[in-house]
């Protein structure tokens, strides 16, 4: 039986064939007025292939994707090493509560300021400000996670003899995961943001860098081709994270049917 409401991919691509055809069909017929600040979407892929071929799109792409993956990974793993802590003992949420409360509210980019002066501008820099994005609401979200297990699972696998590490292991994080995946998801897409405007900035390479260069050269073809690659970017990370999270639930959501 099929799913209910469950849009076929050859469906989703459909809206999107019909914008760009809107989109190159407007540039070419010039219904915008001044056709150098709207080019064609055959352009702009031109101008992707160019930058791509003399290595600029290359470069500036991996230097921010290596911020991204280590001020991601390591915020994570922090803040999912804090949450389970919390999540699992009253006196380290009540001490750590107040904090986090205080600390999480204030964006990412609010840091940078503060740490421009801490650390200087270098390649630390957009990493401490993508670890500070993520460790916050995957902490938060761990806790919440732990917290939202039903307390009659843990009661009874401690009636049966299971250790606190195995009640942890097979009861806590697996309950809590999905809770988990959706604070991975939406901080895996918002690194990416966080990591262009970080960019462009403070930081002289990288996909924002280059955004503010085109700017400064009125390069509206190159505009889009970062803009492109930062909605790739995030979409790619966004899937990626739904799709381990259902292969990490899946025997879970396959019992739930039976």
């Amino acid at each position: 039986m099929k799913p209910v409401g469950k849009i076929r991919p050859k469906w989703g691509i459909l809206p999107v064939a019909i914008f760009l055809a809107i989109w190159e069909i407007t540039a070419r017929l010039n219904f915008v007025p001044g056709h150098f600040f709207f080019p064609s979407f055959s352009e702009v892929l031109l101008e992707f292939y160019e930058l791509s071929v003399n290595g600029i799109l290359v470069d500036n792409f991996l230097s921010s994707l290596t911020r991204v993956l280590i001020g991601f990974c390591t915020g994570s793993m922090a803040g999912l090493a804090i949450g389970i802590l919390m999540g699992g003992n009253n006196i380290l949420d009540n001490a750590f509560s107040p904090l986090i409360s205080l600390l999480y509210p204030i964006p990412a980019l609010g840091w940078l300021p503060l740490l421009m002066l801490w650390i200087g501008i270098n390649e630390l820099l957009p990493i401490a400000i993508i670890f500070i994005c993520s460790f916050f609401p995957i902490c938060y979200n761990t806790v919440c996670g732990i917290r939202g297990v039903d307390r009659k699972f843990i009661q009874a696998a401690r009636t049966l003899g299971a250790s606190e590490v195995r009640i942890l292991a097979t009861i806590v994080l697996p309950l809590a995961l999905p809770t988990i995946f959706t604070g991975l998801r939406l901080e895996a897409g918002m690194a990416w943001r966080v990591i262009i405007a970080a960019e462009m900035v403070a930081i002289p390479t990288g996909i924002g860098a280059l955004l503010m260069k085109a700017e400064s050269l009125m390069r509206i073809d190159i505009i889009i081709v970062c803009l492109m690659v930062l909605s790739l970017m995030c979409f790619s990370f966004e899937r990626f994270f739904t799709y381990l999270e259902a292969r990490l639930t899946h025997r879970w959501t396959c019992h739930d049917r039976y």
